[in-house]
């Protein structure tokens, strides 16, 4: 008996070196103890292969027998487990939206650590929902940078396609992308370096019939966008739902980025830039061009205000203007305040 037990334990062993599969070697030792049952079955007494292996077949029987019972019983074991489980699942309260997973609080240690963030500011950031307007020069570093940042759900809106002049300043897309509409490629950019946030692309062009509707399941705005029409459409559309909208635009060597938030006290858009420029005046990227890393510094700028005003850090730029000239290298902040009878938000600030 001893024998044919060494045999079952070389058999299992030289399976395991090779590389057979648990169920192989499973396999391989019941053929050898269905192998001595024959023996002992077909065999007369007496015989040396019987001799070899026990003489009677009782105590394989025996050996069988609680094997079959141990495997039983870890069977049922497994199976009440997985219905306790199960039912654990059931009666446990839904998960909180806020809580971190595997991996998060690495991820965002160098937040928490900020007296002014801290964990109670990066919870907020996992639990935001922010809406970027274009994902262009400046959605394109703003993107980025809520993505990494941990801003829970971020929706981009924009009905263009990727092409190979928007990449001397766009960063979010690639050449590879060419051809792509810019939101699927914003969305693949942003999951790839953080698959933590949900990303919601909208490819088309904000309208008046859905701007209203779409701003409901935000918490902040982004403008940017380099046309008027679509500027004073956002701008009209958080006045109504009551949403700070953080706004950058761009010309040549220089750039500025606010908050308007009337809600919170500050002006809005069009108390600042009541009505369109002259043909000319203001010529977009395209006319009158513009440095290539520009845009990133003020898209990193509008990031820096979003994360401020969810976190509840510092003083976002509600009622001011920050102004950079990448040229001389300066910047500097001017006043702003609503306008007495602003059409869009009656230039009275809470």
């Amino acid at each position: 008996m001893l024998l044919v037990l060494s045999i079952g334990v070389l058999v299992w062993g030289f399976g395991r070196l090779v590389g057979a599969s648990r169920e192989a070697r499973a396999y391989m030792v019941a053929l050898l103890y269905v192998g001595v049952l024959v023996v002992h079955v077909v065999l007369p007494f007496g015989h040396p292969l019987r001799i070899a292996t026990g003489e009677s077949a009782a105590p394989w029987l025996i050996l069988g027998g609680m094997l079959l019972f141990g495997l039983a019983y870890a069977w049922g074991v497994r199976r009440l487990k997985e219905r306790a489980d199960v039912r654990e699942a059931d009666e446990a309260p839904a998960q909180d939206p806020g809580a971190f997973r595997p991996g998060e609080l690495e991820r965002y240690a160098r937040h928490i650590v900020l007296r002014e963030l801290g964990g109670p500011g990066q919870k907020r950031l996992k639990q935001s929902r922010v809406l970027v307007v274009g994902a262009g020069g400046l959605g394109s570093p703003a993107l980025l940078y809520l993505a990494a940042a941990g801003v829970g759900t971020i929706g981009v809106i924009d009905d263009d396609t990727v092409d190979s002049g928007n990449l001397q300043r766009q960063v979010i897309h690639t050449d590879a992308r060419i051809g792509t509409p810019k939101v699927f490629s914003a969305q693949a950019a942003m999951e790839a370096l953080n698959p933590y946030v949900t990303v919601r692309p909208y490819k088309r062009r904000l309208d008046a019939a859905t701007a209203a509707a779409l701003l409901e399941d935000y918490d902040v705005v982004l403008d940017g966008t380099d046309n008027f029409d679509t500027r004073y459409l956002v701008n009209a559309a958080c006045v109504a739902a009551g949403k700070p909208l953080v706004s950058g635009a761009l010309s040549q060597w220089e750039g500025q980025v606010s908050v308007f938030h009337p809600k919170g006290g500050g002006p809005c858009y069009r108390c600042i830039f009541p009505e369109e420029p002259a043909a000319g005046l203001a010529p977009s990227c395209a006319v009158a061009g513009v440095l290539g890393p520009l845009p990133g510094v003020v898209g990193s700028m509008m990031a820096v205000e979003c994360v401020k005003l969810i976190a509840g850090a510092g003083q976002p730029l509600i009622g001011e203007m920050l102004i950079y000239d990448a040229l001389w290298g300066e910047t500097r902040k001017i006043g702003l305040k609503p306008t007495p009878g602003c059409p869009d938000c009656g230039g009275k600030a809470a």
